[in-house]
């Protein structure tokens, strides 16, 4: 807020219009408060430039279609609300605009939210031009909503939301009693940037209703937006109401699906879809009853599973409406499915979702996958899915009648987009005059899109750091994306060393360097955080003789980020001299995205290499919030010896809307470790890898699996004196859904 300024300033102005249409400039909140009071149709109230900090604003009136009341900034983009602040919508023909939330955190569950208590709330209104960017709770536990869009004929466009890291959908369309629940809202135009994973259910982009009244519609459109690396969970669009469109919108690199959730007779149509094959990108689920969807264009989506490009669901018999409602009368018609990794048909078929889909016909599709494995998977009978000038290259044996088997030569189009050479097949697939919306076309000019772009390792300087300087200081004075080269020495750490941004430190090609620490921690990663260490020798023989020490941990406090960290070509020993000495420590309150450990040495490690589990007890049960702590873990090439357990991972809850944890483990050495209850615990773990490696007189591999779609793949160990791996099915009545294969099991 502008220094000197605490007066109420009120300029009344001509408009085009009636001559007592107002405009009101304020500049404080006191200002603003006494002048809202006032506002009539056709009013404007602009808040003056500056920042305006831990103000709730309420914007309550009745103006008319072509008399609205607005709020707005004096200057686009140069109105900043900041701290703890929110803002509030009641009332008819309201527009709110040009407005910047950043820095700080709403009070209570909404950022923007069209009413102002439980008995109020905004109908015919529209909030455009407004930019959320990364206004997170502290803590990624606390759910909220940037925006809430409460009753009927709202909408939202032309605005931008990026970097939502704590729980809660972006935006939300509200459809509990006693509001609308034909909410005809309007979400155009807008740009929704990237949204790390939420490491939980609850990390949705847009989510139009709840499950509690999906039987009834809602009529809502979502069109013309980009989503922008949106990973916060497997559902970026979760559609749980009936008679909505989605249309003309571009997904591009996002790890997740367009997924028609609950509902009936939902249409969608006109998207386009790029994963450019990054992992774990999709396309559309579908699930329910008379669900369209047509005219779509999807190319490079490497997800499988729930986020397969096209996935059909197996439902659940007499299903309660909070489960999943078999699919009936679907119509999937000239779509282009272009390289996927898979379309799913009877997805999530198990022994509760036996309900195979009925009266679903697949129209004039094109199908392209030219190399790799047949993309179709059919996990349940398709005896219900009927398959009508479907074209799927290369040419072969066809999965079903109807699909025609043929060589399809693609060229890319003036829009960007692949089609068949062939004109005997212009009828097949998406349509010719799909222009995928543009950056420009979304969002807002004034403020940039896509700024939370993560700043690479090795990006930065190379700065040298001789034994004689202080290593903390060093990582302090380092910019993100620097290089700390450490010369051959002993580097003595008294004090916890603080990383908060992009850092690598690596030992000088001349010789080893060491790392010795007196305190209970030797890194510490803060929200912002990534880490790679390579070459160094880090020795625990200085650090205090009592329990809980850890190399590397995870801040206690809050964090909404994703922190990453590699470990390549390092050592670590003498960290048996006190109990549950780790050498990776998570916390709840934090998530890793990845923890790389490849090419390093374990000798001598009271406690766990990597622990990512919620307590510290690694035997007790997650707690059932299905928050976890790492999303992907890799360990390859690397040796451990006298070690306490080599991993810990765990996810609790039911939740099945997240990846994660995964974990591999290849090529790598275990000796006389693991003794106590097992060399590697995992429970809830969704993707398990462990290969070729080699097991001695040490504790075997203990896996649970719970929700989800678990895959765990075990082959080509050899397990000397080991026991067998053990893997546990807590719910899960069905098949086996592990590979346990080609292992050498001797002297157990």
């Amino acid at each position: 807020m502008p220094k000197g300024l605490n007066h109420v300033v009120i300029l009344l102005v001509s408009l085009a219009g009636p001559a007592s249409a107002k405009t009101w400039l304020v500049h404080d909140n006191a200002a603003y408060v006494s002048a809202s009071r006032q506002l009539k149709a056709d009013d404007t109230i602009a808040l003056a430039d500056g920042e305006w900090r831990d103000v709730t604003i309420q914007l309550v009136g009745r103006g008319t279609a072509d008399k609205p009341i607005t709020l707005t900034a004096e200057h686009p983009g140069k109105v900043i609300l900041t701290g703890r602040s929110n803002l509030k919508l009641a009332g008819s023909y309201l527009v709110v605009s040009n407005l910047v939330f950043r820095d700080g955190y709403t009070p209570d569950d909404d950022v923007v939210s069209f009413r102002t208590d439980t008995h109020h709330w905004a109908d015919h209104s529209r909030i455009t031009g407004i930019v959320i960017d990364r206004f997170n709770q502290p803590d990624r536990h606390k759910e909220d909503h940037w925006v809430s869009i409460y009753g009927a004929d709202n909408r939202v466009d032309h605005s931008q939301f990026e970097g939502k890291g704590n729980d809660g959908a972006t935006l939300v369309v509200i459809r509990d009693k006693p509001y609308p629940l034909d909410n005809r809202a309007r979400i155009d135009h807008n740009y929704f940037g990237p949204r790390p994973p939420l490491g939980s259910n609850g990390g949705e982009t847009i989510r139009i209703g709840t499950s509690t009244e999906s039987g009834s519609d809602s009529h809502s459109i979502v069109e013309d937006n980009l989503f922008d690396r949106c990973d916060g969970e497997v559902e970026i669009i979760s559609v749980k109401s009936g008679a909505n469109v989605i249309r003309d919108n571009l997904f591009v690199d996002s790890q997740g699906t367009l997924t028609l959730r609950h509902g009936n007779g939902n249409t969608v149509e006109r998207n386009v879809f790029f994963g450019h094959d990054i992992p774990h990108t999709g396309g559309i689920r579908v699930i329910n009853e008379r669900q369209t969807v047509r005219d779509n264009y999807l190319e490079g989506l490497a997800g499988e599973d729930f986020r397969s490009a096209i996935t059909v669901m197996n439902g659940v018999p007499n299903s309660p409406i909070n489960r999943y409602l078999p699919v009936k009368n679907a119509l999937i018609a000239n779509n282009s499915v272009i390289d996927p990794a898979e379309i799913n048909l009877g997805g999530g078929a198990d022994a509760e979702r036996s309900a195979p889909p009925e009266s679903t016909r697949f129209v004039a599709d094109l199908i392209v996958k030219d190399k790799g494995a047949d993309p179709i998977h059919v996990g349940a009978s398709i005896a219900g899915i009927s398959f009508d000038r479907v074209v799927q290259s290369p040419a072969g044996k066809p999965a079903a009648a109807g699909i025609e088997r043929r060589a399809v030569a693609l060229a890319r189009g003036a829009n960007g987009l692949l089609y068949p050479a062939d004109p005997a097949l212009a009828k097949v697939g998406a349509p010719r005059d799909l222009k995928p919306v543009t950056r420009d076309e979304v969002g807002v000019p004034w403020y940039p899109k896509g700024a939370s772009v993560p700043v690479a390792f090795g990006s930065g300087a190379i700065r040298k750091v001789p034994p004689a300087r202080s290593l903390g200081d060093a990582v302090a004075a380092a910019r993100s994306g620097d290089v700390l080269q450490l010369a051959a020495g002993r580097y003595h750490v008294a004090a916890p060393i603080v990383v908060d941004r992009t850092l690598t430190l690596t030992a000088a090609v001349d010789g080893n360097a060491t790392l010795a620490f007196s305190g209970a921690t030797l890194f510490r990663i803060e929200n912002g955080g990534k880490l790679t260490l390579k070459g160094l020798a880090i020795t625990g023989a200085e650090a205090p003789r009592q329990p809980g020490n850890a190399v590397i941990r995870s801040s206690s406090a809050p964090m909404t980020g994703a922190y990453a960290l590699t470990i390549d070509d390092c050592s670590f020993a003498d960290m048996t001299g006190a109990p549950g000495f780790d050498v990776v420590r998570t916390t709840a309150n934090t998530f890793a995205g990845t923890i790389a450990i490849k090419d390093s040495h374990f000798d001598g490690v009271s406690g766990t290499v990597l622990a990512g589990n919620e307590k510290p007890d690694e035997n007790e049960k997650p707690d059932d919030d299905g928050f976890y702590m790492v999303g992907d873990a890799t360990i390859t090439g690397s040796s451990f010896r006298d070690v306490g357990r080599i991993a810990v991972l765990s996810r609790g809850g039911k939740d099945e809307s997240s990846l994660g944890p995964r974990f591999a483990m290849t090529g790598s050495t275990v000796a006389d470790s693991g003794r106590a209850g097992g060399s590697i615990v995992l429970w809830g773990v969704q993707a398990t890898h462990i290969a070729d490696n080699s097991f001695r007189a040490s504790g075997g591999i203990r896996e649970t699996h719970t929700v989800g779609t678990p895959h765990t793949v075990i082959t080509r160990n050899i397990f000397d004196d080991t026991p067998a791996p053990v893997i546990d099915e807590l719910y899960y009545k069905g098949p086996p859904r592990t590979v346990v294969t080609d292992n050498l099991v001797k002297g157990a």
